[in-house]
């Protein structure tokens, strides 16, 4: 895969699609083409492999078009990171708008045992009404006491920690928690004044 999907809620991932979110100059944006917007919906069952086809074929004929609905989305999920880790009335506000035109063009069935929201357009604009529903939705969990960021300083990723006694400090453990406690140890045989490892 080519994204992370680490968060315990794929909305959750869709945050993530930044690297180094509060790194300054590190942030590094994940999502820079609408073939990758696709691409993450794809690993994130959000839509088909058929519809990627005919959206994908869609922004080669709008690459304008294409790219307005990447900014979009992107628009989203920074709504969404200020809605949940900022408490932001005016993103809030800018989401349910949002929320308002993407129910618009869908009718709510019922399909396989429960209701969904049927798209009733296959256009460029799928991908964001769908992340746009999801992303609601994901505002509404009853869990989000759980939610949490990674304790990296530089990192910002975000999910949901399910552990037990509710102590998960880093997105992951092999990625972030083996760099923070090495950095840790390292500062601490400073204190100690041990020289460091050579190179």
């Amino acid at each position: 895969m080519r994204f992370g999907h680490i968060a315990g809620d794929r909305m959750l991932d869709l945050v993530n699609t930044v690297a180094w979110r509060l790194g300054g100059s590190a942030r590094t944006e994940t999502l820079r083409t609408f073939g990758d917007v696709v691409d993450w919906c794809v690993e994130s069952d959000l839509i088909s492999e058929n519809e990627a086809v005919t959206l994908n074929d869609l922004a080669a004929q709008d690459d304008a078009g294409a790219e307005r609905e990447r900014r979009q989305v992107i628009e989203a999920r920074e709504r969404a990171y200020a809605v949940l880790l900022e408490d932001d009335p005016e993103a809030a506000a800018d989401l349910a708008g949002m929320y308002r035109a993407a129910i618009a063009v869908a009718d709510l069935v019922h399909t396989g045992g429960r209701w969904q929201w049927r798209d009733r357009e296959a256009d460029l604009r799928l991908p964001r009404d769908r992340i746009v529903r999801g992303l609601v939705a994901l505002t509404q969990r009853d869990d989000l006491d759980r939610l949490h960021q990674c304790e990296d300083a530089r990192c910002g990723w975000v999910y949901l920690d399910t552990s037990p006694r509710r102590n998960r400090r880093w997105c992951d453990t092999k990625d972030c928690g083996d760099r923070n406690r090495a950095r840790a140890y390292y500062a601490r045989q400073k204190a100690k004044g041990v020289s460091d490892p050579p190179c």
